[in-house]
């Protein structure tokens, strides 16, 4: 007998039982030292890199052609240390969570919050260009250092698919006080935020690659043609932001820092495109000087102009179809 009647399928169980037991592995990892997990990413970097392979083909390609002056020999060794990055990346995380404040300003330093206060005081909001450079999770901390009562701090992401692990990884980034706004939302909360007299300070992660539906610009990036997200640059023009570019670098093993570089005071007096062309130019310069820490796994050149226009064809035709059809219906 099921006194609640309700029914729960074998996949839903096996999904809670693996989630829990995910969990409590995770737990055990939070509590170990940084320098054992260190330790552990410096152990599991030999499995992934050599055994699994994961992505090894993405990661090259990405590397030849963004580097075509490099030889073999230093492509191997930016791609060696990339994958001890992205092990250290995963146990970073892991430790982050529940890190006290003490811990994380040691280990997350900024630079140039100054300048961007002076804008806050003048009544801008502040929009904080990023890329996923290591380990752009600790960003979220920068709660720790700015205290206003004024100011919304935020950052964009997107939901992942497993709502129980996205709810963790959402606690995980609001720790400091800073709200995780989902990409679907980020237009209507800022326009709230407006609307409450406030101002907001919203690190935007925008090197992804678009959908097709929301592409309208393309770019040179690392000698490819590439389509880019202009979201962030209408919302900064839109509501008047100031933008910064958060330049990435690691100190040493565990321990970063990102430099506020100012890019406008007020958005809405450059031209189109312009902030996205800055922040493309700032951010390639960044992964050329340290290559290793940005996520050469993500396939960010996979969708192409001549694609986007037998994709546009394919959709004109659809159209005309549809319009042929109609007109004989009548």
């Amino acid at each position: 007998m099921n006194p609640s009647g309700i029914t729960y399928s074998g996949d839903v169980v096996m999904k809670s039982v693996l989630y829990y037991i995910t969990v409590a592995f995770l737990f055990v990892l939070n509590k170990l030292p940084m320098c054992v997990l260190h330790f552990l990413s410096s152990v599991i970097y030999y499995p992934i890199y050599y055994i699994v392979r994961y992505r090894r083909k993405v990661v090259r390609d990405n590397l030849l052609k963004s580097f075509p002056e490099k030889e073999l020999k230093e492509i191997k060794r930016i791609e060696r240390r990339f994958y001890r990055s992205l092990c250290d990346y995963f146990m970073e995380m892991i430790k982050y969570y529940g890190m006290s404040e003490k811990e994380i300003r040691k280990r997350m330093v900024f630079e140039g919050l100054d300048k961007a206060e002076e804008m806050l005081d003048k009544g801008h909001s502040v929009v904080l260009y990023m890329g996923h450079l290591f380990n752009w999770e600790f960003v979220t901390s920068i709660g720790v250092h700015m205290h206003r009562e004024d100011t919304v701090l935020g950052d964009i992401y997107h939901p992942l698919e497993n709502k129980r692990f996205d709810a963790l990884t959402k606690r995980m980034r609001e720790q400091y006080d800073v709200e995780s706004i989902t990409m679907a939302n980020t237009l209507r909360r800022i326009m709230q935020i407006g609307k409450d007299k406030k101002k907001y300070f919203i690190g935007f992660i925008a090197d992804q690659v678009p959908t097709w539906e929301s592409i309208n610009y393309w770019l040179d990036f690392f000698h490819r043609d590439t389509p880019v997200f202009t979201g962030t640059e209408k919302i900064a023009r839109r509501t008047s932001a100031s933008i910064f570019y958060g330049r990435m670098e690691r100190v040493k093993r565990g321990y970063y820092k990102m430099t506020l570089e100012p890019v406008t005071q007020d958005a809405s007096e450059m031209a189109e495109f312009e902030p996205t062309d800055i922040y493309y130019k700032l951010l390639a310069d960044n992964i050329r000087t340290s290559p290793e820490l940005w996520l050469w796994t993500h396939k960010r050149w996979k969708r192409t102009r001549e694609g986007y226009a037998a994709r546009e064809k394919r959709r004109e035709e659809d159209r005309k179809r549809l319009r042929e059809k109609a007109e004989n219906n009548v």
